[in-house]
């Protein structure tokens, strides 16, 4: 009977985390579908490429060897693919806690839970560098993003190893990212910020005098439908890092994120939705849209130890700093097509330092110190990548591609062609 329990636990929490992980898997396409309602109609192809195909990437690069950077699972996975029943058993028979006790799931289940979290962090780069990079430039950068350079930043937190042998961010600082506000969203934010500072704005974009000109995106009901698709997979993504399903306590943690998460979200859109119509006179959709997604950034970092209302707020504070967010970067000419660099990775830092206010045991000085590690780290790395590109294939297209749309220049057809004048 024991052992029927064990296995039933096993079998629980395996599932669960293969679920959580289909789910955030879909956010992959509410990223495509976003940013595709985002930018304009010329550059929807290259856009919707580059996000099926960074997928596909991740999916490969994390699995060849950025899994055992980051767990130590083997390089081409070749210390999970097999599972020993007798001594997943026997560790349960030597647990003084039992059933009660951590959690216990298939090696495998594990890297596909993970590996949707890498590719998530780098549909992040996507957005920020729209419209003007070159296709394969990005791809690039993408295999040295999902193989190295997160997967090192994701030791150092997640993995429990020390930085560069210096210091440990959990043991030393008592570092808290539950779900990744930090470890994912600020680094795909952070390597975002490095590629757009090297590639510029889109041309036309900023007047002679300083003058910020909007550049609307094509498709609003696209971008709302991704936003939805985000929000719906983040149950997941928070859900399912509480890791465990298979007790009473664990299956009500899990109850307390989805809906501390779901709260943080509608908070965010009320706060940016309601600062956008103070400043605009107008209700404005994207605004809105970045708000709800700048909510669920926010509560990230620690969705597990708020209450409802306090989620919210958090939430909403989220909304009203990406709404002013987007607005500084204009007025500095960092040109974030969908504003990806405010969203995940200003908001993301703002999650990460609210821990303290709900999460015991954790310091505003810890969490700071974790999220500049983050930062230097994926910037800097990021940074020397872009520059690399930069020499050997270059970034940009040229200004005649961007201006007929990189639809046709990088992919050689185009989303909408019933709709160009031919």
């Amino acid at each position: 009977m024991e052992n029927n329990i064990f296995e039933l636990q096993y079998a629980l929490d395996t599932f669960y985390f293969l679920v959580c992980g289909a789910l955030v898997m879909w956010m992959a396409a509410g990223f495509a579908m976003l940013e595709a309602g985002l930018v304009r109609s010329k550059n929807t192809t290259e856009i919707l490429t580059k996000n099926v195909a960074l997928f596909a990437i991740a999916c490969t690069m994390y699995l060849v060897c950025g899994y055992q950077i980051m767990y130590g699972g083997g390089y081409f996975l070749s210390g999970i693919t097999e599972v020993d029943s007798a001594a997943v058993l026997a560790d349960f028979a030597a647990r003084e806690d039992g059933f009660q006790g951590g959690s216990i799931y298939s090696g495998a289940s594990d890297f596909f839970f993970q590996v949707v979290f890498v590719a998530t962090a780098m549909s992040i780069v996507s957005g920020a560098v729209a419209e003007r990079m070159k296709l394969w430039a990005f791809l690039a950068f993408a295999v040295v993003m999902t193989a190295v350079i997160y997967p090192m930043e994701g030791a150092w937190t997640w993995g429990g190893a020390s930085v560069f042998g210096m210091y440990s961010l959990a043991d030393d600082f008592g570092f808290k990212d539950f779900a990744g506000s930090g470890i994912v969203h600020m680094a795909g934010a952070a390597a975002a910020l490095a590629g757009v500072i090297l590639l510029g704005a889109r041309k036309g974009k900023y007047g002679p005098n300083g003058e910020i000109r909007a550049i609307p995106g094509a498709n609003l009901p696209l971008a709302t439908l991704g936003t939805f698709i985000l929000w719906m997979g983040w149950f997941g993504f928070n859900g399912g890092s509480v890791l465990k399903l298979g007790d009473i306590g664990n299956a009500h943690a899990v109850a307390v994120v989805f809906m501390n998460t779901n709260a943080a979200a509608a908070g965010g859109l009320i706060g940016a939705l309601v600062l956008a119509y103070v400043l605009f006179r107008k209700a404005d959709l994207t605004m809105a849209l970045n708000g709800a997604l700048a909510g669920l950034v926010a509560i990230t970092a620690s969705p597990d130890t708020p209450t409802p209302f306090i989620a919210t707020v958090i939430g909403l504070i989220g909304g009203v700093i990406v709404v002013l967010s987007i607005l500084t970067l204009d007025k500095m000419k960092i040109d974030d097509p969908v504003g990806a660099i405010s969203v995940h990775g200003v908001v993301g830092l703002y999650g990460l330092l609210v821990v303290p206010a709900t999460a015991d045991g954790t310091t505003f000085g810890g969490q700071l110190m974790g999220a500049a590690t983050i930062f230097v780290w994926v910037f800097a790395a990021s940074f020397i990548t872009w520059m690399l590109l930069k020499v050997i294939m270059g970034l940009r297209v040229t200004e005649e591609e961007e201006y007929e749309g990189v639809d046709l220049s990088e992919c050689g057809m185009e989303a909408y062609p019933e709709f160009t004048n031919k």
